[in-house]
């Protein structure tokens, strides 16, 4: 690794702010600045760690040919990526570069299911894709991987772990809010050994509205101040579809029974889901985003 380019890694859930954090340190000439920087490499890898199915010196091997090369051939004096795929990394991550600096951004879980659900349900937790990587976790002799596209990578239950048997009876929604909350978990321990000189924390509500949150997160970093950052913060990013579709009764209902440790942690269970402000005109609900 270059001895003066300095790494940082922004983790979430995705639908959190993670493009929007891209095109904010991007707008640093001292930063290189990547949003899931090669993904189809990196999706994979991640969902085979979480399973258990490689080992914590195999994803190093990986990750050091990725982004540790990249890093090394930086000429910038930070290099970043903002990617919710490395969320289940982070030990890897602290293992290659053990100066690296990680930013933890969590968003209402109301928000982030209903986001992924409504706008990227063709790529996230739709029942064929699943069901294929569900086929060959269970049948790895007989069926081959399936292509390292994103609708076909994401986490599923280790077998033998508490939620392995209850998962495959899940709808779409209810897979998404599995995502939503483990991811969450997962990102807190694997935080936790790591020195408050290396990590912070922030709600994504609390970035969009407190400029004093923004200022910190850049001098954590070091980056210098400028006002015109939190300007372009408080407008949504990555919309695709700028509609805003509050939860139903039992879509909250599923994401309470299945991620409520999370939500109440954060102290979501106590404020109304909040809604999205667009200034384009909404467009027609895509036909595959139904109500499970």
């Amino acid at each position: 690794m270059s001895r003066d380019t300095k790494p940082f890694f922004i983790v979430s859930s995705g639908r959190s702010g993670t493009q929007l954090m891209e095109k904010v340190f991007g707008l640093y000439p001292q930063v290189e600045m990547h949003h899931e920087y090669l993904c189809t490499h990196v999706q994979p890898l991640a969902v085979r760690y979480y399973m258990g199915l490689i080992s914590l010196d195999e994803v190093c091997q990986e990750l050091s040919t990725y982004h540790g090369a990249a890093i090394n051939y930086s000429t910038r004096g930070f290099w970043g990526d903002s990617s919710n795929k490395l969320s289940w990394l982070i030990e890897a991550l602290d293992r290659l570069f053990p100066n690296a600096k990680f930013i933890y951004i969590v968003r209402d879980g109301r928000k982030v299911t209903s986001s992924f659900f409504h706008k990227l349900g063709h790529e996230c937790y739709d029942d064929r894709s699943t069901n294929i990587l569900q086929n060959h976790i269970d049948h790895p002799d007989q069926l081959s991987a399936p292509p390292p596209e994103k609708k076909y990578w994401w986490n599923l239950p280790p077998a033998g772990s508490a939620m392995a048997h209850e998962f495959r009876g899940f709808n779409q929604f209810q897979r998404i809010c599995f995502h939503w909350g483990e991811v969450n978990r997962w990102i807190q321990r694997t935080l936790a050994p790591l020195g408050e000189s290396r990590k912070r924390i922030y709600k994504l509500e609390e970035l969009v509205s407190n400029p004093d949150a923004v200022e910190d997160m850049l001098s954590f970093l070091g980056l210098p101040i400028d006002q015109e950052i939190f300007s372009l913060i408080k407008h949504p990013h990555n919309v695709g579809t700028p509609i805003d579709r509050l939860l139903t009764d039992e879509q909250r209902l599923d994401l309470m029974t299945i991620a409520g440790d999370v939500m109440r942690q954060f102290g979501y269970d106590r404020t109304e889901e909040y809604r999205m402000e667009y200034d384009s005109i909404p467009e027609p609900e895509p036909s595959w985003a139904t109500s499970p």
